[in-house]
């Protein structure tokens, strides 16, 4: 599903690291900040992986996700979603280009947009 055009708008406008949260087999959430991230395409979410552990299982264990962000103007988002990890193709490729050179960039989590919310307001 394609990310509303105010998501996008105010990804731009994003203050300090995302969190992403995944769910572990046992169905436990665990969240990360994710400094290296970026939106690929009209309908996904990049995080690069240069230090997951436990996100790595959980992505492996379970396919859902969610990532939170917050703007300048204190409003945030949670973009909700499929999640997989990938170590090669076009958005592995593209996270190449953005993640920092000094960090591994092993591979990335790719999230599918399903639904959008900001507060409690449902967007997508």
């Amino acid at each position: 599903m394609k990310i509303p055009e105010e998501v996008t708008a105010a990804w731009g406008d994003m203050q300090g690291p995302a969190v992403l949260t995944t769910i572990s087999e046992d169905r436990v959430p665990n969240s990360i900040y994710a400094t290296c991230v970026s939106l690929f395409d009209t309908d996904k979410v990049l995080v690069a992986n240069n230090k997951f552990d436990k996100t790595l299982r959980n992505i492996s264990a379970n396919d859902q996700a969610s990532v939170l962000f917050i703007t300048s103007k204190r409003k945030a988002y949670q973009i909700k979603g499929k999640v997989r990890y990938d170590t090669h193709g076009a958005a592995y490729d593209n996270m190449k280009t953005w993640n920092r050179s000094d960090l591994p960039g092993f591979g990335v989590a790719v999230l599918e947009v399903k639904s959008v919310y900001s507060g409690a307001e449902k967007l997508l």
